[in-house]
């Protein structure tokens, strides 16, 4: 492993726990990028704009008023003096794969592989998740007429499938360690 290799090395967990889902889309804020690339927000924002054309509205889009409300009480995004003077932006899987073009550097490169093997593994998850929904409804339709407690386990089943996952919460003034 190279030297550059060691220090672009980012937890998957740390990068799961980057990704948003808004407007029904995974996404990245721009300063959780920025922070991973090592670069501030304002530098991350200035490339993008100085390529505008890489970015159509399917790969970023800046957050709307109550987006950003719900996601700064989602996560600790400063709101007070010295904050952003803007709405954040939101990056798409093809958004963020157009930032390491942009940005230039060996650390947007490495960091960009890392960023899409993590959205790939999300989205065997889900795929996962879908082929199982799909063969409960197919047990439940074979098993329905034959008994009706079969109805309340596939019932609780497919609850569990639906169930949001429950909102992560964030501890003040602890140093949570990733592997």
């Amino acid at each position: 492993m190279s030297k550059n290799d060691s220090l672009t090395v980012i937890p998957t967990q740390k990068i799961i726990s980057k990704i948003y889902w808004i407007r029904r889309q995974k996404v990245m804020i721009d300063s959780d990028l920025a922070a991973l690339y090592l670069v501030l927000t304002g530098t991350l924002i200035q490339a993008v704009k100085r390529n505008k054309g890489r970015f159509p509205s399917d790969f970023m889009f800046q957050l709307n008023a109550k987006e950003h409300a719900s996601l700064i009480s989602q996560i600790v995004i400063s709101k007070g003096r010295g904050g952003r003077r803007f709405r954040p932006y939101a990056f798409t899987e093809q958004g963020v794969a157009m930032l390491s073009s942009v940005l230039n550097s060996e650390r947007a490169i490495h960091v960009n592989i890392q960023i899409m093997r993590t959205f790939t593994k999300i989205k065997e998850m889900l795929a996962g998740n879908e082929m199982l929904r799909r063969r409960i409804e197919e047990l439940e339709r074979k098993f329905e007429k034959h008994d009706k407690q079969f109805k309340i386990v596939f019932q609780a089943m497919r609850e569990v499938l639906e169930a949001p996952a429950p909102p992560k919460k964030k501890l003040i003034g602890f140093h949570v360690k990733y592997d």
